[in-house]
């Protein structure tokens, strides 16, 4: 996957999606995520970047994905094929899906 700069001016949708999962789970729901990334999401019209991020306690697992508009999100939503991969990683952990604008970015100087 290619490196992306997140700035506030992208005019980027941001979704984040923290999944609660039991520490036994985490990794079953990482590789079910990142499947469901390759075979369909990232295929997607709109579809820009994600990551997938893991707790050390291995209790949440945050999907970080960018997408072009509200929009394009709402029609991968609505693919069968996409609601089959959200259905697989609802029964594994509690999902908490919230959209997000960027405001601001900081880095190391």
């Amino acid at each position: 996957m290619s490196e992306m700069t997140i700035r506030p001016d992208d005019n980027l949708v941001t979704l984040i999606n923290v999944f609660e999962v039991d520490p036994a789970k985490q990794q079953e729901l990482v590789a079910l995520l990142n499947e469901g990334l390759d075979k369909v999401f990232r295929h997607r019209p709109g579809f820009v970047s994600a990551h997938i991020l893991v707790s050390k306690d291995g209790s949440r697992v945050v999907n970080y994905a960018q997408w072009r508009s509200p929009q394009d999100i709402q029609a991968t939503l609505a693919d069968s094929a996409a609601q089959e991969y959200a259905r697989r990683t609802a029964e594994l952990g509690k999902p908490a899906p919230v959209l997000y604008s960027v405001v601001s970015v900081a880095t190391a100087p």
